[in-house]
């Protein structure tokens, strides 16, 4: 299987549990309040509209990496143990979309963008902006507080469980730090590669890779420090392969298989890989478009195809394909001596690898 295979088959069998999650919510919340029902609707729309799933699947993996048996007996909860890292992922998109104005994600409206327009249809008079971002704010506390649940409420010992708790604590306070990082060079206006790549090691590589898989291992209750050490090194390696790749396909992609507008981090004066690049080896000329494109609201489908020309013309382009091809590589390698017995554990995190190297969506 390649890496797409293995996402769907794990999509597929977690995707009923998820659904049967937000329907008992549903029923739980009607009895508390209209507004708190709502926002379990809108949480479910909002998770569920799309998403590859890669978090709750490292959960997944990790577990049998750790010496974790997903047999018919035990496999229901590993699975439904890994739908917390997906509520704690819905809780920082819906805070990060908040912060990065944007307006849709996975092809519907963001949950703040939901908000204000029940506010523009309702409350007419009041700030649609503000209790857009107020009321999705909420909404996000609401799906971490769920993820906690979700393990807290889990089938394994008291002991796991509290150590998982912890490790999904973790992953959330490691995210933090670089999102303010992110937040800072946004508003500096300029960065620095080794700033972009300690932004990486915290925003993408420990939340999206380290930290499920270590949630796994430690669900596992039979992993190595060595393994952990393993993972570690993978998921630096492979996280920043992978958000390199995602901010090329920001610009190069394709916007229905993103399930975001193409652009928007040039709308947004984001500091990236490629606009650093395109300031350390673009002529005058090019430096001034640059500066001219970044941050521009109403950036057209013309200004977008300039933007690209100048990625490709200075090599910024190239030099971000390659780091990111570079750095997969790296984790081809740590996976080889991997301390894990687990064939399909490791075969899936080579073909995540592989596959990032490449991907395009």
């Amino acid at each position: 299987m390649n890496a797409k295979d293995y996402l769907k088959k794990y999509r597929e069998e977690i995707n009923p549990l998820l659904r049967e999650y937000f329907e008992d919510k549903r029923e739980s919340f009607k009895k508390v309040d209209p507004l708190a029902e709502e926002a379990v609707k809108i949480l479910e729309k909002f998770t569920m509209s799309g998403g590859k799933r890669i978090r709750p699947a490292m959960v997944y993996y990790g577990f049998l990496l750790g010496g974790g048996e997903a047999s018919e007996k035990n496999k229901e909860d590993i699975l439904k143990a890994s739908m917390s890292i997906e509520l704690i992922h819905s809780f920082l998109l819906i805070h990060d979309d908040i912060i990065d104005r944007d307006a849709k994600r996975h092809g519907v409206d963001t949950v703040h963008e939901h908000y204000k327009k029940i506010a523009k249809r309702i409350f007419p008079n009041t700030d649609k902006d503000h209790f857009g971002n107020s009321m999705a704010i909420i909404a996000g506390d609401l799906a971490a507080s769920m993820a906690n649940e979700i393990l807290f409420e889990s089938n394994f010992s008291p002991e796991i469980i509290l150590k998982a708790l912890k490790q999904l604590q973790k992953v959330v306070y490691t995210t933090i730090p670089g999102e303010m990082l992110d937040i800072v060079m946004e508003a500096r206006g300029r960065s620095t590669e080794k700033e972009i790549l300690k932004m990486h090691e915290g925003k993408t590589a420990f939340y999206t890779f380290e930290g499920p898989l270590h949630l796994g291992v430690i669900l596992a209750g039979k992993g190595s420090e060595k393994l952990l050490e393993d993972i570690s090194k993978y998921s630096s390696a492979v996280g920043k392969a992978f958000q390199i790749r995602d901010d090329v396909l920001g610009v190069f992609g394709n916007e229905k298989k993103l399930g975001k507008p193409v652009g928007s981090d040039i709308i947004e004066s984001k500091q990236t890989l490629l606009v650093i690049k395109i300031l350390e080896d673009g002529n005058k000329e090019q430096k001034v478009i640059l500066k001219e494109l970044l941050g521009k609201s109403d950036l057209s489908l013309t200004e977008l195809e300039s933007f690209r020309r100048l990625a490709i013309e200075t090599g910024a382009l190239k030099y971000s394909n390659d780091l990111a091809r570079k750095f997969a590589e790296k984790s081809f390698k740590i996976l080889t001596d991997m301390d894990s017995q687990n064939k399909e554990g490791r075969d899936f995190l080579y073909k995540i690898a592989e596959y990032i190297g490449v991907r395009n969506n």
